[in-house]
C-alpha cells in the first residue's frame, strides 16, 4: 500500500481520528491518551499501531514510558490529494446554490 492509502485507511476510523485530534495538541503518553476512551488499553494500542504503520504517529520510548507524537508529512499528503478536488466541489456547490435560488424565485407569486 502507498503511504497515502495507509493514511486514508488509518483516518477512516473515528477512534483513530480522535487520537489524531488529541495528538494535535502535543506529545502525550500512551496511557494518558487511552484514558478518555471506553475501551481497553490493548484496544487503543491496536489503533495506535495502525496510525504508526501509516506514519501519522511516531512512538518514542523513554524508560518504561511510551510517548506518542503526531507527524505532519502523511497528513500533508492527504490534504494535498483532497485539495485537488476542492475546485470541482466548489463549482458543483455553486451550481447547486444557483439552482436552488432560481427554484425559490420561480416558486414565489408575482
Amino acid at each position: 500500500m502507498s503511504r497515502l492509502d495507509l493514511a486514508f485507511a488509518a483516518l477512516a476510523d473515528p477512534t483513530r481520528r480522535r487520537i489524531v485530534a488529541r495528538l494535535s495538541r502535543g506529545r502525550t503518553r500512551v496511557t494518558d491518551l487511552a484514558l478518555p476512551f471506553e475501551m481497553s488499553l490493548n484496544a487503543v494500542s491496536k489503533h495506535i499501531k495502525v496510525l504508526e504503520r501509516s506514519g501519522i504517529v511516531k512512538r518514542e520510548r523513554l524508560g518504561r514510558e511510551h510517548y506518542l507524537q503526531l507527524r505532519g508529512s502523511p497528513l500533508r499528503e492527504v490534504v494535498q490529494w483532497v485539495s485537488r478536488y476542492e475546485r470541482f466541489w466548489n463549482e458543483k456547490l455553486d451550481a447547486l446554490e444557483e439552482f436552488l435560488a432560481n427554484q425559490t424565485d420561480e416558486e414565489q407569486p408575482s
